[in-house]
């Protein structure tokens, strides 16, 4: 069942998300600068799957400092106030739940349970700007990407922040991620690719991963850095015809 009571996100089409999908987070980041887009590595989270690869949508959750005015410490009497359950109520296949939990190593944002359910409604992984709790059974017993900045037994609203706002604009860290937006996460990080540019990503590092992966080959064989890295013009012909013969 959809939530109504918050924002649903505008998803990329599938051919944009597999095309991302080829591509890794340092070739991202470096053709997005060619973009314009100085630079979208979220600093602050790293990897706690290491091997696991991730790029869909973002929703997003942003929490605040709790003040007594403004925060219900009953939540717990109606868990639908909970407005991290919310935004995992949007989880569609492939999704990534991003979550500006300010930093705050104190407060997990989501246990077992609620990963669970994440998974179970096919998202795919998970970026939070603070911590997790129940680690070790979600490492174990789920098949998500986990990009954290820590863990902790504590709950989300255990200490002194809470969640605010679901699919609306969100730092992780010193990072802009608006709901939509295309993460792209592995091993050397996460970056954060504006849906507008998404396609224009798709197209101009399907290339540059191509000839990438040429230059490779040939600089395992001994080739010459000048010559192949960056493709220079005297080695273009070699890699044109290379490409040919892939292809046919």
């Amino acid at each position: 069942m959809a939530d109504t009571h918050t924002p649903d996100i505008e998803r990329p089409p599938p051919e944009i998300i597999d095309g991302l999908r080829e591509i890794g987070s340092a070739t991202a980041a470096g053709e997005l600068k060619r973009l314009g887009i100085q630079d979208p590595h979220v600093l602050g989270p790293v990897p706690f799957t290491p091997g696991k690869s991730v790029v869909g949508p973002a929703l997003t959750l942003q929490f605040m400092p709790q003040r007594e005015d403004v925060y219900d410490q009953d939540e717990y009497a109606d868990p639908e106030s909970q407005l991290h359950r919310h935004v995992l109520y949007h989880t569609r296949p492939g999704d990534v739940v991003c979550v500006d939990a300010r930093g705050d190593m104190k407060s997990g944002v989501f246990g077992n349970m609620m990963l669970t359910f994440f998974q179970g409604r096919g998202g795919a992984g998970v970026v939070v700007d603070g911590c997790i709790r129940d680690y070790p059974i979600v490492q174990r017993d789920l098949d998500l990407g986990l990009w954290l900045r820590g863990v902790t037994p504590n709950f989300h609203t255990q200490t002194s922040i809470f969640p605010y706002a679901v699919n609306v604009p969100i730092a992780l860290n010193d990072t802009l991620v608006l709901p939509g937006d295309v993460i792209v996460a592995d091993d050397d990080g996460v970056v954060a690719v504006p849906a507008k540019l998404a396609a224009g990503l798709v197209e101009t590092a399907g290339s540059h991963a191509e000839w990438e992966e040429f230059s490779r080959l040939r600089l395992l064989e001994g080739g010459h850095l000048r010559k192949y890295y960056p493709l220079s013009e005297e080695a273009r012909p070699e890699y044109e015809a290379w490409q040919k013969k892939r292809e046919g």
